[in-house]
């Protein structure tokens, strides 16, 4: 049953507060907001925590701080409200325990009192006949002297649905109509043996009372959906649900080896990226292309571009691969796409202890504002910065030493004595002066400006990579360039 045309969109965004945020869910919420937005519906961020076990208050802390990370506003949820709350399923149980007794007192669901043991044997028995392996009925119709022994033996029952005997065919938003058969879609439990409701009950619930107009989830959740469209059948019955949600599943993403990404694989985290320093709308626009894209020659687009474009119809349903190189090319898109203002700021975190492996008090603010320019030229991740400044403001340079080995050649400590006598001469209010100083130097010992520049280079910020050398010099200024080059010169006479 497909949403009445003009129904205002209603979509959700339910994560479990269970460990770090991973990019598959940013994934997930990304194309809801979109998807929310392009239409000016409702996102509602739902909080699924039933699982006392797994969820923590840190998680969840960690979910509301990433959502405003990335810049995802949300209609209804936590700390906001509205008119569905609470927004969080732990306070929510004395709902799930009602629509549980009215299932069971209208006849959709039932006891089922057979032990794991049981089940197991069952179903070995089923595979080694070549038979569906799901649950078979067992207790469906018993009698009420059956019901009547096992519980004189002590069981405890769980709760479960009563699937209809009938095939369920939908139109998936991305995969089109799909068909499942009863065999395929046995009964299923919705409330555990000790009364705790479970993820198949308190899900579709929650979509129904929350007037949810459309799911768009995981590829893994594909399976469960005839299960839930029955239960939402039910629940119409009874007056709970309005409609049958429309269902987009989306594609899997897929790690190393092609294997589905999973919150274990280390590229998966969600905090890895913050830290490395991924502008938020780097990582999403990346995070949107897999699945989707805006146009066949346009990779790098905002946020607002996205939101435009967005049409769930246009989600590829094969597999995507998360490709790290190419989400860091796009992030570095973006942060040439910054104004430098709002980029020297979006440094400012690299700048400082922890990561600044400077004194606080020798940060010079002018020098940074100077370098800033050409730094947002160079950097892939905001994290880079780091490194790259660091000639500016620690007492002398880090020296990687394959560096020095690769530049400092037989030779070399000739070049840097003519270099350090024509910087010397040199007018240190042009970066075009430095580099006429060096070219020289190089071409009196027959050697062209690249190869001129990397001992000057090594002596001067301890790399053989970074950001334009002149320009370099001229920030740092003539008396520690040539005091650098003094100490380099000394380094190799020893």
């Amino acid at each position: 049953m497909a949403s009445a045309p003009g129904t205002p969109v209603r979509v959700r965004f339910c994560p479990s507060p269970t460990g770090n945020p991973h990019v598959g869910l940013v994934r997930t919420a990304l194309f809801n907001w979109a998807f929310a937005r392009h239409h000016q519906g409702t996102l509602v961020f739902r909080i699924e925590d039933t699982d006392a076990a797994r969820d923590s208050e840190e998680s969840y802390q960690q979910l509301l701080d990433s959502m405003r990370w990335l810049g995802f506003d949300w209609d209804e949820g936590p700390e906001i409200g509205g008119p569905h709350a609470p927004y969080r399923q732990s306070q929510r149980m004395d709902l799930y325990k009602d629509v549980a007794a009215r299932l069971l007192d209208g006849g959709w669901a039932y006891h089922c009192y057979c032990s794991q043991e049981e089940l197991d044997t069952r179903r070995e028995a089923a595979r080694a006949a070549g038979k569906p392996s799901g649950y078979d009925g067992h207790c469906r119709d018993l009698s009420a002297e059956q019901v009547e022994r096992y519980r004189a033996e002590g069981r405890e029952p769980i709760v479960r649905f009563r699937m209809p005997d009938e095939t369920i065919t939908f139109t998936d938003l991305v995969r089109g109509e799909l068909t499942f058969t009863p065999e395929n879609v046995p009964d299923y439990g919705i409330v555990r043996a000790n009364g705790a409701p479970l993820y198949t009950l308190v899900n579709p619930v929650d979509d129904a009372l929350m007037e949810i107009t459309h799911v768009l989830r995981g590829e893994d959740l594909l399976s469960s959906t005839p299960r839930q469209i029955a239960l939402y059948k039910a629940l119409m019955e009874l007056g709970i649900a309005q409609r049958i949600p429309e269902f987009g599943h989306l594609p899997y993403v897929m790690g190393e080896g092609n294997k589905k990404l999973s919150k274990r694989d280390p590229q998966s985290s969600l905090n890895l990226y913050r830290e490395r320093g991924f502008l938020p709308e780097g990582l999403l626009n990346y995070l949107s292309l897999l699945g989707w894209s805006l146009s066949a020659d346009q990779d790098v687009f905002t946020m607002d571009e996205m939101v435009a474009a967005f049409d769930i119809a246009d989600v590829n349903p094969n597999p995507a691969r998360f490709d790290l190189k190419k989400c860091e090319a796009i992030n570095a898109d973006h942060i040439r796409l910054l104004d430098v203002k709002d980029f020297t700021e979006r440094c400012r975190p690299w700048l400082r202890a922890p990561f600044a492996p400077w004194a606080p008090e020798a940060f010079d603010e002018a020098k940074w504002q100077a370098i800033a320019p050409h730094a947002q030229t160079r950097l892939k991740v905001l994290s880079e910065i780091t490194d790259n400044v660091d000639f500016l403001f620690l007492p002398e340079p880090v020296f990687d030493e394959p560096s020095w080995n690769k530049a400092m050649k037989e030779g070399s400590d000739a070049l840097l004595r003519t270099a350090r006598e024509k910087l010397e001469a040199a007018d240190w209010t042009s970066a075009e002066s430095l580099k006429e100083a060096v070219l020289a130097a190089g071409e009196a010992h027959g050697l062209k400006l690249g190869k001129a520049q990397a001992p000057v280079r090594v002596a001067v910020t301890g790399r053989t990579v970074g950001l334009p050398l002149f320009e370099s010099l001229e920030i740092l200024g003539k008396e520690k360039t040539l005091a650098r080059i003094d100490a380099a010169l000394a380094k190799l006479a020893a």
